[in-house]
Order: structure tokens, then sequence, then C-alpha cells
């Protein structure tokens, strides 16, 4: 495992290549025998630090849930990551390509809670019973790390590659729709790019929201009321860059529309 001293110079490595939009030599080429705890012990600490600075978390982000994002990444088990709210945007925005590294675009679900969800027991009812509503969303990726020979352990502590995310305008009960049926047809200026359908993620995308209240409880936490839960893309990711128009169709859920800028 990492020294304390080693996982304080790896997360400001990462604050420094977040503020600057570059890329930093692999954690895992320079410490092979650093662990997932410690990747989680990594982003703990660049976590902690940008609260300080007053950035407000409002969600966590669950990656690597569907085959689809396994195949892509060569990495075969789900990890996490955090949302600020100045990462949020809605549907129609422009998005600052130069605020990124390794720009690329995803389709999923996002979850609102209505109540918390705690672990280390719970399941998919469970977090259907704990969830307000669902609405379809777009992440955008920003890997600060190079991405040859990448390893869990490298994308975990680098935020599990998040960048941000588009909110679209259609929200929906869980009662009131068959999310495991929900589409997403992927656009870039017009080509149709990336498709898919919600249960390529682990089988119901709700099912992430309960693997994450259960993983987080190993660190002693819980998911709050209120949080947006991003649940994982069942779609690869697709490349942006400047200029570029993304549009989703979700069908029943409405579009997402946007653009590189």
């Amino acid at each position: 495992m990492l020294t304390a001293e080693q996982i304080a110079t790896i997360a400001e490595e990462l604050a420094e290549a977040d503020r600057t939009h570059g890329v930093i030599p692999r954690i895992t080429a320079r410490y092979p025998h650093a662990t997932i705890e410690d990747s989680y012990a990594i982003q703990g600490v660049w976590r902690d630090r940008n609260i300080a600075a007053g950035r407000r978390l409002v969600g966590r982000k669950i990656g690597l849930t569907s085959k689809a994002m396994q195949e892509a990444t060569g990495i075969t088990e789900p990890d996490y990551g955090v949302m600020f709210d100045d990462t949020v945007h809605g549907s129609g925005a422009d998005i600052p390509v130069e605020h990124f590294s390794n720009v690329r675009v995803e389709v999923e679900l996002a979850f609102v809670l209505k109540s918390p969800l705690e672990g280390p027991d719970c399941t998919l009812d469970d977090a259907l019973a704990a969830i307000d509503y669902a609405v379809p969303a777009l992440e955008v990726l920003n890997s600060h790390i190079e991405m040859e020979g990448r390893t869990i352990v490298d994308t975990i502590s680098d935020n599990a590659a998040y960048g941000a995310m588009v909110l679209g305008d259609v929200h929906r009960r869980p009662d009131e729709i068959d999310l495991r049926w929900v589409p997403g047809v992927l656009s870039r200026n017009g080509e149709i790019i990336e498709t898919g359908v919600a249960a390529g993620v682990l089988g119901h995308p709700a099912t992430g929201v309960a693997w994450l209240a259960n993983k987080i409880a190993q660190h002693g936490a819980r998911l709050e009321a209120g949080e947006i839960i991003l649940a994982g893309s069942f779609t690869r990711p697709m490349w942006v860059s400047r200029g570029d128009g993304v549009r989703c169709d979700y069908r029943e859920m409405g579009v997402i529309e946007c653009r590189f800028v």
C-alpha cells in the first residue's frame, strides 16, 4: 500500500492536472504495488481539498457498469467518483472543450434520491424505494492520467474519469416506466455513433445505485437524500472535439443536446 505522503502527493498531481487540463504519467507505472484502497484514498484527499476550497458535492458517478464499458477499458469491475455543483449542465449547454482532457461522452440515466440509502445489504428494491426520479444524462469523461495501460487503480484515483454531466428535462418515477428498456441513440454532428439500452447496466440501471450504497458503506459513508447518482453508461464512450454537436435520443425520456465549444 502507499504511504500517506505518497497519497497526498498524487492527489496534488491530479489537482494540478485538473487546473491545467493536463495529463500525468500512470500511477500504476510508478507505484505498481498501489491498491484499489489506495486509489479511493487518493480520490478522497482530492475530494476533501475541493470541498475545503468551497465546491459543493451534489452526487456521485458510477463507472464501468456495462459490458460495453468494461470491454472498452479492459477493466472488469465498477468504480465510483464524486460530482460537484459546478459540473452540472442542462440540455442545450455549450461546454468548453478546453476544460477537459481526453474528452468523451457516454449515455446514462441519473437518479435523484428522495431518502438516504445505506449499505452494506442494500438491494435493487431498496434502491428503487429510495429513488425520487430518473432523468436522462450524458457524462463528459475527463482523464488526467495517460490512457495507455490504465488500470482501475489509475481510473479511481482520477475521480473515475468524471468531468461533467448534462441532464435532460424529462423526469420519471421508477414505477412509471420500465427503466431497463430506456434506449439511447447517440449522435455527433448528425451521425449516429453509438446505441444501447439501459438494461446493459448490470441488468437494471438502478442496480448500480444499490452497489454504490454497499461500496461506500465500506468507507463509513451513505448516500443522502437529494444526491444525484449517475448510474453508468450503456454505450461505449464517444470522442468529441471543439465544434462538435452532440445529441442523444432517449425516446420517451426525451432528447439531450449540447455543443462543445
